[in-house]
């Protein structure tokens, strides 16, 4: 029998999975294995499909078992509970797509994410997709929270939009390349038919979302884009541009691991609640609610 075309259709692949028609078409719809859409046709590439079939096959003893670290954004919010809930997880912020790729590694039993996808308005599941394939993966809801303009107390360069930061004389306090936040920025610029290379950033970027507030309280920038949270914090002006939804995304199985059992048990209580009020910015109604699963 001569072996399969290098891209299969639906029937093809079926018969080389041994798997019904309508059982493929269903794993395919649900983004459970590779496969592409094109023209209302679905069609399977076989090299990536045989791998994805030898992770299903890999035997229960053979679990890669992740360090107990969270990856990923950077999140007030999310600092505290970690160490409130002693849980026990070490933090390792480096913006979403590392902690992304981190999980992808097993470096990391969870990341923390906000991305955006332009073409869905929705968050962090294109970029998961992308960036951890062929896994099964499941985003819990962590926060919805407000990204926006931080500015000096009274905004005295009366800065209002996000093409604002274009301005004569605003050096911005910018974020790492793979941060989530400067994802977003990337995209509102975009929008408003500017080039990230139309800003002046500071020579370094912040790696977390206290070091852009920092910047702008320090005065060593006229503005920074980050979260509500850390405006507040600082006593700074805050002009909200956007809602964005922040995931803690994780394999099924690390889901009921200690350390992610108990920081979202934590997360359901008063304590959590009161504190992200105190922050501002927040909303955690939809805390440890599934955002996606792939």
């Amino acid at each position: 029998m001569p072996s399969p075309p290098e891209i299969m259709t639906l029937k093809e692949a079926a018969a080389w999975l041994r798997l019904s028609e309508r059982a493929l078409y269903d794993l395919a719809r649900q983004r459970r294995l590779p496969a592409a859409q094109i023209g209302g046709k679905w069609l399977f590439p076989r090299t990536a499909l045989g791998l994805w079939l030898g992770r299903q096959a890999e035997a229960p003893d053979h679990r890669i078992t992740p360090p107990p670290i969270l990856a990923g954004s950077h999140d007030p919010l999310l600092d505290w509970a970690v160490r409130q809930s002693g849980c026990g997880l070490a933090q390792r912020a480096g913006g979403s797509l590392d902690g992304l790729m981190a999980l992808a590694r097993h470096e990391a039993c969870a990341a923390a994410v906000h991305v955006p996808d332009p073409d869905t308005g929705g968050f962090n599941e294109t970029a998961t997709r992308a960036e951890v394939p062929g896994d099964s993966v499941v985003g819990l809801v962590w926060a919805w929270r407000e990204q926006g303009l931080i500015l000096p107390p009274g905004n005295p360069g009366g800065l209002t939009t996000i093409a604002d930061l274009a301005g004569p004389g605003i050096t911005v306090a910018g974020r790492q390349a793979r941060a989530g936040s400067h994802l977003l920025l990337v995209h509102l610029l975009s929008e408003a038919g500017l080039r990230l290379d139309a800003l002046t950033f500071l020579p370094a970027p912040s790696a977390t979302e206290d070091e852009v507030a920092a910047a702008v309280a320090e005065g060593r920038a006229a503005a920074g884009f980050g979260i509500r949270a850390e405006a507040l914090l600082r006593g700074l002006h805050f002009i909200p541009l956007v809602r964005e939804r922040v995931d803690l995304v994780a394999r099924p199985r690390d889901w009921f691991d200690p350390p992610l059992q108990r920081l979202m048990d934590f997360a359901r209580g008063a304590a959590f609640r009161d504190r992200a009020a105190r922050l501002g910015g927040y909303e955690v109604e939809a805390t440890g609610s599934v955002g996606f699963a792939l």
